[in-house]
C-alpha cells in the first residue's frame, strides 16, 4: 500500500502506484451489495438512460436536422426538440441551411481578404488567370457567398458539393472572361456585369447538378494583368481615362453649341415666318386697293384718272425741293430769280 499527502492509506492503489483490478472490483461489488441493486439492474437502468439520451435531440433556429435510419434518408426536422430511434438506427445529420458560407478563388488568406487586402494567393494563381476574348492574360479574383437551401440534395445528390461549387465556378468564371475584351475584363464599371452573368450561370449549373447551394453573392475583386505586362496596361488605363475625359469635354461642347444653334435656327425661321407673312398681307392689300380703284375708275375714268394723278404729284413733288416751272411763253429769265431769297415754286 502507498500513503498519500495526508497521510492516509489508498486501498485503490498498490505500492507502484497503479490501480489494484482486482481491488477496484471487490470494492464495486461491496457497494452493489450494500445498496440491494443487482448488477443486472444497473445495466438495464444505464441503457435506459442512455437510450433516452441519444433518442432526444434539439434543433437550433436556422438549423435542419436530416434523420437516417440505417443509411436512409427518413425525414428532415425544424427547430425544435424531437425524438429518434437510439443506439444508431437513427442518425442525425445537423445542416445549418441559413448559414452564408464563402469560396475564395484566387485570393489571399481569410484574414486579409476580411482586410479588403485582395491580392492573388500563391497556390490560387492557377484558377484565378484566365485567358480572355482577345488572346489577353488577365488575373481575376472572385468570391462566391452561398447557403445550403436543400440540406436533402446537399447531402444525398452529391458527393462533394464544395468542390463542386468550386469546379462550376472555375469554369463558368473562365467562360464568362472569355468572351469578353481585356479592356471590359479590367474596367471597373463592367465588372459588376461580369459578376452578375456569372452569378446567373452559376446558379443555373448548381440547380441542374443538384447540389441544393444557393448562390447569395458573386463578388469580382479588383482584377489585374501578370506583373510583366503591367506597366504597359498602366499606360493603356491612362490612355483610356484621357479617351473617356475627352468624350466628356467633347459632350459638354455640344450640349451647349448645338442647343444654342438650334435656338438661333429657330429664331430665324420664326423671323422668316413673320416675314412672309407680312409680305404676304401687304400684297393682299395692295391687290384689294388696286382692285377698288379699277372698280372706281371703270365708274368715272376722267375723275378718277385725274384725282390719281393729282394725289401722285402731291407725293412726288415736296420730294423734288425748288421747283421751277416755265411758261413757254415767258421769253426773260428775270421772273426766275428769286430776289427775296425765299424758296418759292
Amino acid at each position: 500500500m502507498t500513503w498519500d499527502s495526508d497521510n492516509r492509506e489508498n486501498p485503490w492503489r498498490r505500492k507502484d502506484a497503479t490501480p489494484d483490478p482486482e481491488e477496484v472490483l471487490r470494492r464495486f461489488k461491496s457497494l452493489l451489495g450494500g445498496s440491494g441493486m443487482s448488477l443486472g439492474a444497473i445495466v438495464v437502468a444505464a441503457a435506459v438512460v442512455l437510450g433516452l439520451y441519444s433518442s432526444l435531440y434539439i434543433i437550433r433556429p436556422g438549423e435542419v436536422g436530416v434523420i437516417q435510419r440505417f443509411g436512409r434518408f427518413v425525414t428532415m426536422a425544424e427547430a425544435g426538440l424531437h425524438l429518434k430511434i437510439p443506439f444508431g438506427i437513427d442518425r442525425l445529420t445537423k445542416v445549418e441551411r441559413d448559414k452564408v458560407l464563402e469560396e475564395e478563388f484566387g485570393l489571399a488568406s481569410p484574414a486579409l481578404a476580411g482586410r479588403g487586402q485582395f491580392m492573388p494567393a500563391p497556390g490560387g494563381l492557377s484558377e484565378s488567370l484566365m485567358l480572355t476574348g482577345d488572346l489577353n492574360c488577365a488575373i481575376v479574383p472572385w468570391v462566391v457567398q452561398y447557403t445550403r437551401s436543400d440540406p436533402y440534395r446537399y447531402l444525398f445528390k452529391v458527393r462533394n458539393p464544395r468542390e463542386t461549387l468550386r469546379y462550376l465556378s472555375e469554369a463558368i468564371m473562365s467562360r464568362v472572361v472569355g468572351d469578353r475584351s481585356i479592356n471590359e475584363v479590367i474596367t471597373e464599371r463592367l465588372i459588376s456585369d461580369i459578376a452578375s452573368e456569372a452569378k446567373r450561370e452559376l446558379q443555373k449549373a448548381l440547380d441542374e447538378a443538384e447540389t441544393g447551394i444557393h448562390v447569395v453573392n458573386l463578388a469580382l475583386k479588383k482584377t489585374t494583368v501578370p506583373e510583366p505586362v503591367q506597366p504597359s496596361f498602366n499606360e493603356v488605363n491612362q490612355s483610356l481615362q484621357e479617351k473617356e475625359k475627352m468624350i466628356y469635354q467633347a459632350r459638354e461642347a455640344y450640349n451647349k453649341v448645338i442647343p444654342e444653334a438650334r435656338g438661333e435656327a429657330e429664331r430665324m425661321v420664326r423671323d422668316a415666318e413673320g416675314y412672309a407673312l407680312e409680305r404676304v398681307n401687304r400684297a393682299k392689300g395692295d391687290a384689294n386697293r388696286f382692285s377698288a380703284l379699277l372698280e372706281e375708275y371703270t365708274k368715272a375714268r376722267d375723275v378718277t384718272r385725274r384725282r390719281l394723278y393729282l394725289e401722285a404729284m402731291g407725293q412726288v413733288l415736296p420730294n423734288l425741293g425748288t421747283t421751277h416751272i416755265i411758261d413757254p411763253e415767258q421769253r426773260g429769265l428775270l421772273p426766275l430769280l428769286d430776289l427775296t431769297g425765299k424758296k418759292g415754286q
